[in-house]
Parts: structure tokens; C-alpha cells; sequence
């Protein structure tokens, strides 16, 4: 059983380099777990933070499970502690101090055993023409792809 995706932040590629990438375990409560197995997940304008030795994940909007009691939903937009190891929290820590580093979650997935995961890249900031060359390439990649194919038609 492969690892099964449920969001990405597709627009985090394209505003930072990833430099670095951890898989975090994501403390949920409630039927958020549910949520999370319908898809029911946001990470637009989502980022992480170390705060007293955590890493905690701000911004990520999980939709109340619509089958679950009202009485105990938990806010859908609040902070939620990433799992890491000690080691590991301490090495974001410490390269988040740097200059222009920060810390975004670039999807949730369920593993292979079952456990929603977050994977947490380790970003610097794409500056404008950083970005304009990699909308370039991705157009060129897209010229020869659409070029390969009408060769192989012809064949």
C-alpha cells in the first residue's frame, strides 16, 4: 500500500525553494481524522513555527467531518502540533534563525501504516525572476513533451 496524498501546496514550489524536506506526524483531535480521509483539507496561506521547543502548524483549514456531533468540533483554522523528534526540531530551529528561511507544509498524506503525515519543507524565498524562469522552463518542458508526441504519431 503506497502513500496516499490528500492536499498539496502546489503554489509553495512556486514561491520558495525547497531545500529540505521532514515527515511530521499531525496531532489531531475529534474527527478531523475523517475530515482528513475525505479530503476535507486546506494548506493555502499555511506555515509552521518552533515555539518552545514544538513545531506548531498555523493556518491549515481542516472542514468539520459532516457526519460528527456539532457539540465538540474543534476550531477548523487552529494551530496544530507537528510530531518530530527532538533532534529534528532542534536543526528547524536552528536553520529557521537564518535569514529568509521559514518552514511550509507542502502536503498531507497518510502512510503506508495509516498515520496522517505532514510534509514540511525547509524554504528560502523565490525572488521574481527566479520564478519567470521557472514558469519558462516548465513551458519549454511542455514544447518538447507536446513535440515528442507528434513525432511518435507520425511514426
Amino acid at each position: 500500500m503506497a502513500n496516499r496524498t490528500v492536499a498539496t501546496n502546489r503554489k509553495a514550489r512556486h514561491e520558495y525553494f525547497v531545500d529540505r524536506s521532514y515527515e511530521a506526524g499531525i496531532e489531531l483531535r475529534g474527527a478531523e481524522v475523517k475530515s482528513l480521509r475525505a479530503g476535507n483539507v486546506s494548506l493555502n496561506e499555511c506555515y509552521a513555527q518552533v515555539r518552545d521547543g514544538q513545531v506548531w502548524v498555523h493556518g491549515m483549514h481542516i472542514s468539520p467531518y459532516r457526519h460528527a456531533s456539532t457539540s465538540e468540533a474543534p476550531d477548523p483554522v487552529r494551530k496544530r502540533r507537528l510530531l518530530l523528534k527532538k533532534r529534528e526540531i532542534a536543526a528547524l530551529d536552528r536553520q529557521v534563525r537564518q535569514k529568509g528561511y521559514t518552514l511550509i507544509p507542502l502536503r498531507v498524506y497518510f502512510n503506508e501504516r495509516g498515520y496522517a503525515k505532514v510534509e514540511l519543507g525547509l524554504c528560502r524565498g523565490k525572488r521574481q525572476y527566479d520564478k519567470r524562469e521557472a514558469i519558462a522552463e516548465r513551458d519549454m518542458q511542455r514544447e518538447v513533451e507536446r513535440a515528442r508526441r507528434e513525432f511518435e504519431k507520425t511514426r
